[in-house]
């Protein structure tokens, strides 16, 4: 039995990944902006688009924003588009060194252009942290990842520039940057770009890894701090989300199922069959893939792009497939509340889910946490109807459609203690993620992954006080376990 070790891992393959890496981002980034004269097609808003850029730029952004609503299908597709060439550009000037880590921040990046993270609030806290690097003296292009996972913090900014604390009332268009908005922006991206860092860099020994977005854990934590500090302590009132009534959003149904079903099938085929092709036109490995934990293992390093690839894409049908089911779950039981449909923030929770598909999460790891979500539910409904009360939500609604993207980064408990391990972490977080978001007032981004990390924390704890031991310590004895037993089998 062989050990992984990271120090045998060639210098050629690292390059391969990072090109890959780099390339596949690209792809991404003008996927988006050849989507846009689409989307202006189908939403006949071609008259409208600059104004609803504007508005997205603009406007508030804190937990929920949908930028559907707020602008419209293209501008949304376009700010997403502009976002990610941004931080293409940056991977290529600073040459960090595009990995799985990079890569996940990226994804985060275009995954909140939909709901909250646009071209002008996301660059105070990106140049804090690269004012960091610059007085510490470290390689911006080390910390990359770390600027772009700041980015969470978006929506303080678009609060500070807009509107803290004079106290208006946002209306559409009706507003513009001051001076004073600006300075206290500047000053928060720079203080930002010192704690962030830190802060994400110690949060890890308080869930031992067992939480993949552990910046949610971090930013969170930050963002309680500072909305209480900003918001509470000094009696303003933070501005609330703004709605546009986009018309040509609200009738469409399901809200652009079609269209975004046929996107995002597009990209994950082009995904399966890249990997496919570059794995010499087979899945080969992808089983073992599947066998692993997902604990502390970068699948790039071990397996590969070619099978990182073939997973992005699996695993992005396997999301795709689950969002149209619970879509129309309030359609087949009527005594279910409505739920969302294809919303800005239910398409970046697609990508929010996919971030470490390369670091790893796969779909065997992570159907335990999002079956402990339909457990919950169907408990919920359960005890609801025996006591005549309304079912107060469903799956579809879009609290727990967000939750459950970052939910997801809860996938090596499952691959480390087992499936039933995993079930509890999906329903400790379900319990939880309807309250996360008024602890820092809906102005961190990551609050799925925050939700994730207190769910983490208390999981290990309680597993640990019981001496719950791992059915599986190192991903190589996972799949050399696996590959004896078969052989036993047979």
């Amino acid at each position: 039995m062989t050990t992984y070790d990271e120090s045998k891992i060639s210098e050629e393959r690292k390059r391969q990944n990072s090109l890959a890496f780099s390339l596949f981002a690209l792809f991404l980034s003008c996927a988006f902006l050849l989507a846009v004269p689409v989307a202006l097609k189908i939403t006949d808003g071609g008259d409208m688009f600059w104004q609803n850029l504007l508005y997205i730029f603009t406007g508030p952004s804190k937990l929920v924003t949908d930028y559907f609503d707020l602008g419209c299908l293209a501008s949304t597709l376009f700010n997403a588009g502009i976002c990610g060439l941004a931080c293409n550009l940056l991977m290529l000037l600073t040459r960090a060194k595009a990995n799985s880590t990079t890569f996940a921040g990226y994804l985060l990046v275009i995954a909140h252009c939909f709901y909250g993270l646009n071209f002008v609030n996301m660059w105070p806290t990106f140049a804090g942290v690269v004012i960091y690097c610059l007085i510490k003296r470290q390689r911006i292009g080390d910390n990359l990842h770390t600027a772009m996972f700041a980015t969470a913090l978006a929506p303080f900014i678009s609060d500070l520039m807009f509107y803290y604390p004079i106290g208006a009332k946002w209306e559409i268009g009706g507003s513009g940057i001051r001076i004073v908005g600006l300075v206290l922006a500047v000053i928060f991206g720079f203080v930002a770009g010192f704690l962030v860092p830190a802060l994400i860099a110690r949060s890890t020994p308080f869930h031992r890894g067992h939480n993949m977005y552990k910046a949610g854990l971090a930013l969170g934590l930050l963002g309680v701090f500072v909305y209480n500090f900003l918001y509470p302590t000094f009696g303003i009132t933070p501005a609330d989300p703004v709605i546009h009534n986009n018309p040509h959003y609200h009738p469409n149904g399901n809200t652009y199922l079609l269209f975004l079903d046929l996107f995002f099938t597009a990209i994950f085929t082009v995904a399966i069959l890249l990997g496919f092709f570059l794995n010499g036109r087979s899945f080969r490995n992808y089983k073992k893939l599947l066998s692993c934990s997902g604990y502390g293992l970068d699948f790039a390093e071990k397996f590969g792009m070619p099978l990182c690839f073939i997973n992005f894409g699996i695993y992005g049908f396997c999301i795709l497939a689950y969002l149209n089911i619970i879509f129309w779950l309030p359609a087949l039981f009527p005594f279910l509340p409505q739920g969302a449909g294809f919303t800005g923030p239910a398409v970046g929770i697609v990508f929010a889910a996919l971030t470490f598909s390369a670091d790893g999460q796969h779909p065997r790891n992570v159907a335990p946490v999002v079956l402990g979500y339909v457990a919950l539910f169907v408990t919920v409904c359960a005890v609801c109807l025996a006591s005549g009360f309304d079912v107060p939500w469903t799956l579809s609604t879009q609290t727990y459609i967000n939750s459950i993207a970052f939910a997801t980064g809860l996938c090596p408990i499952a691959g480390r203690y087992g499936f039933k391990y995993g079930l509890l972490a999906g329903v400790v977080s379900a319990i939880i993620c309807s309250s996360t978001a008024s602890m820092h007032g809906g102005f961190v981004l990551y609050n799925g992954g925050f939700n994730a990390g207190l769910a983490a924390m208390l999981m290990i704890m309680m597993l640990d006080f019981y001496k719950v031991k791992p059915k599986n310590e190192g991903d190589d004895d996972e799949i050399v376990f696996v590959e004896k037993k078969k052989k036993r089998s047979t």
